[in-house]
């Protein structure tokens, strides 16, 4: 579970991109952060994993304060979090097996045959079986989500920060990696945070839903209340596209 009490946090120019931001992020369920571009759910993120400090409030980890942690504490808390990036990240040199161990080569003691048995497991969870020696040129951009969750999970993380984790795919290749992710998420019980602006990914694995709206948290539910809220400004935001305007017309 993570833990957000009270947080706020400004720029040099005064604005408050997060002003005084409470949430519960649970363990095992999909919790998914949506709201307009330059909302702060980027900066909500990267305040949690402590790419930004907080100006007020606390965030913490199954009640670990991580806010208050100095360098070395936080850098043993950040090796229980797994990281998937816009676009994969991947390193273009570096083979899909490669690529799986770079955390496993960085953070942990196992030997090297260890190593390997642990990042050809975590390549097999997500369904790439013989894909080992070939290199992020060589394959999908399905693919290269499918490499950047596995190298997310090798280090059995507790925590799983998702930026835009659709970003770039066909709509059948999201609803695969949605769905990876929240499998994942439940097997090893993983508190799951997916920041995201596509709303298939709210209807297929929202379990808990936050709507920031100007730096505020503006609403909190599940995939199913969205649907049934009266707040103007997520209305606004989530039937914004004829397709959900569809949905909104057929449920009334």
């Amino acid at each position: 579970m993570i833990e957000v009490k009270n947080i706020s946090k400004q720029f040099e120019d005064g604005y408050k991109v997060l002003d005084d931001i409470n949430i519960v992020f649970e363990t095992g369920k999909t919790n998914l952060v949506i709201g307009q571009s330059g909302s702060g759910k980027t900066v909500l993120l990267k305040t949690l994993v402590g790419l930004h400090e907080v100006d007020e409030g606390s965030i913490n980890f199954d009640d670990r304060n991580f806010t208050t942690m100095n360098f070395t504490e936080r850098k043993l808390v950040r090796q229980e979090f797994g990281m998937v990036f816009q676009g994969g990240a991947l390193f273009d040199s570096l083979s899909v097996i490669q690529n799986v161990m770079f955390p496993l080569q960085m953070f942990s003691h196992l030997t090297h045959a260890e190593k390997l048995e642990r990042a050809n497991f975590c390549l097999k969870r997500v369904d790439l079986i013989n894909k080992n020696r070939l290199f992020p040129s060589e394959i999908s951009g399905g693919m290269k989500k499918r490499v950047a969750i596995a190298r997310a999970i090798a280090l059995n993380p507790k925590y799983l920060f998702c930026d835009e984790p659709n970003s770039g795919l066909d709509p059948v290749t999201s609803i695969l990696i949605d769905n990876l992710i929240k499998e994942i998420t439940e097997e090893y019980q993983i508190t799951t945070i997916v920041n995201t602006h596509d709303m298939n990914s709210v209807m297929e694995i929202g379990d808990k839903v936050i709507y920031i709206y100007k730096g505020h948290k503006w609403w909190e539910g599940n995939k199913t209340q969205i649907f049934d809220t009266d707040n103007t400004e997520l209305n606004e935001f989530i039937f914004a596209s004829e397709l959900t305007k569809m949905i909104k017309h057929k449920r009334g």
